[in-house]
């Protein structure tokens, strides 16, 4: 292998990683903005949710229907990975608790009232420790 073949598999490579992460995070944002509520993590987590789900997306995909030719990267491997993706967030809720409340009525205005009365005294100790 002469150094211009080790020179060019390396920027394919390169090229090809920089299109999955840009097609991840885009694929990342539609499901999060697809899936009402707030979502954990930043970028990183977006980006990953958006390949995870595109390799989920399209592989369903390729399951259910064998004779289809589907690319990750084009406007059905789009649909597909935003599929995928919501997926992915939907499960990681589901699996969470985040769908479920199990605490009753007056438990929450228990944790409300108290947390609300530990913010006021932050707030005054911060003001008396100013003023001191």
């Amino acid at each position: 292998m002469t150094e211009a073949e080790v020179v060019e598999i390396l920027r394919s490579s390169l090229n090809e990683l920089l299109r999955w992460v840009g097609f991840g995070t885009l694929t990342g944002l539609a499901a999060k903005a697809i899936m009402p509520g707030r979502d954990p993590g930043g970028a990183i987590t977006t980006m990953l949710t958006g390949i995870g789900g595109s390799v989920i997306g399209c592989g369903t995909a390729l399951y259910f229907w064998r004779d289809m030719a589907i690319d990750p990267i084009s406007f059905r491997g789009f649909f597909a990975a935003v599929f995928g993706a919501f997926a992915l967030l939907f499960f990681y809720r589901l699996l969470s608790g985040s769908f479920f409340n199990e605490t009753s009525d007056n438990e929450d205005r228990w944790v409300h009232r108290l947390r609300r009365r530990t913010k006021r005294r932050r707030i005054s100790d911060d003001v008396l420790s100013d003023a001191a």
